[in-house]
């Protein structure tokens, strides 16, 4: 049975019927240390403040109760390696982008961000009142896990080039980091797409290994140094419009806490989404200033290469619809979505535009 069809048809399944069999939890007593892994190299600005807070704060918050160890990529685990850790009880709780473990369930990439996807307030709308919440549960299930939308990068920047996109036609043999679906999008194009963990991708860049990188936004990519290797920077992107971080707990761990233990990790895990998204839009445009001033060349791509974005995500997103659960997913979020952007736009996006037209 190829592992798709065994998603379908007994991991949720077997899941739901072993939770309803099961005897109340046991809680466990005492002081507890519970080792937090990341994908996040030690260090980096933003999301590794983002798993640090997160880990400080439920150590804080229980009173020593729960104290966390953070071991940030590397320290204990590679950066791709988390979810396993985690799932199989090496380590207990993991921060990162659920998107990097799309080879588990390529539905995980909704729950960071989707090319063409949504935003970082329509994905906190889905999430927490249109049945994301619930959706990222039932897909944790199969895997052992109990995760939160942990951290948010805000609307990622469409990347750094060592040459001009004049038309999709260059990005032919290009060599490019971009994780997840976007990824796959671009690889549609002809990209030799490249999946690198943060701390790894400015040495990349810098030997000639990539052409190419998307990281996070003006403010991360200043303290990560682009701008040295390369002054073609293109700021708005396709491939993660409100990128989700997520805060996971091993399934049994998560459960052995007591009630008020595990509405602490879920408050610390809300806050930190918050928190997280509002460090990095208030980062981004001093910080671009000062690119620009260094004389990085800001630029946005041409209406024929998100067009052919646009084709490819397209057909990225389809290609896994036989999947239930991929399918549920999707429709949920973007039914979301739609929604939640109809509003925005006529309010939020109408004031937008009256407030630089008065104000210049």
């Amino acid at each position: 049975m190829d592992r798709r069809s065994f998603l379908k048809t007994s991991a949720i399944g077997g899941s739901a019927a072993a939770a309803t069999s099961l005897a109340a939890p046991v809680y466990a007593q005492g002081n507890r240390t519970l080792t937090l892994v990341t994908t996040w190299g030690r260090g980096l600005a933003g999301v590794h403040d983002s798993a640090e807070r997160s880990a400080n704060m439920i150590t804080e918050m229980t009173d020593g109760q729960l104290t966390v160890d953070l071991k940030a990529a590397g320290e204990l685990v590679g950066a791709f390696e988390v979810f396993d850790a985690v799932t199989s009880g090496q380590a207990d709780m993991y921060h990162g982008a659920d998107y990097y473990f799309v080879g588990q369930h390529p539905a995980y990439a909704y729950f960071t961000a989707v090319p063409f996807g949504m935003t970082a307030q329509e994905l906190i709308n889905w999430y927490y009142h249109d049945g994301g919440m619930e959706l990222h549960d039932e897909l944790g299930q199969i895997f052992g896990l109990k995760s939160f939308l942990g951290g948010n990068t805000g609307a990622q920047a469409g990347g750094w080039f060592s040459k001009e996109i004049n038309g999709p036609e260059d990005f032919n043999g290009l060599k490019f980091r971009m994780p997840g679906l976007g990824g796959e999008a671009l690889g549609k194009l002809g990209a030799s797409v490249q999946n690198l963990p943060g701390a790894e991708v400015y040495q990349a860049l810098a030997s000639g290994a990539i052409d190419g990188t998307e990281w996070i936004g003006p403010w991360a990519d200043e303290k990560a140094g682009f701008q040295e290797i390369t002054k073609t920077y293109y700021t708005a992107g396709f491939h993660e419009p409100g990128a989700g971080l997520s805060l996971a707990f091993n399934r049994e761990v998560f459960e052995s806490f007591t009630p008020a233990q595990q509405r602490i990790c879920e408050i610390v895990a809300g806050e930190g989404h918050q928190w997280n998204l509002s460090q990095f839009l208030s980062e981004n445009s001093a910080a671009l200033q000062r690119l620009q001033a260094g004389g990085v060349k800001v630029m946005e791509f041409p209406d024929s290469v998100w067009d052919a974005f646009g084709q490819a995500s397209k057909e990225v997103l389809d290609q896994y619809m036989d999947d239930d659960l991929y399918a549920r997913i999707r429709n949920s979020a973007f039914d979301s979505m739609r929604s939640s952007s109809g509003w925005l736009t006529k309010s939020e996006g109408a004031y937008r535009a009256q407030r630089d037209r008065v104000l210049g």
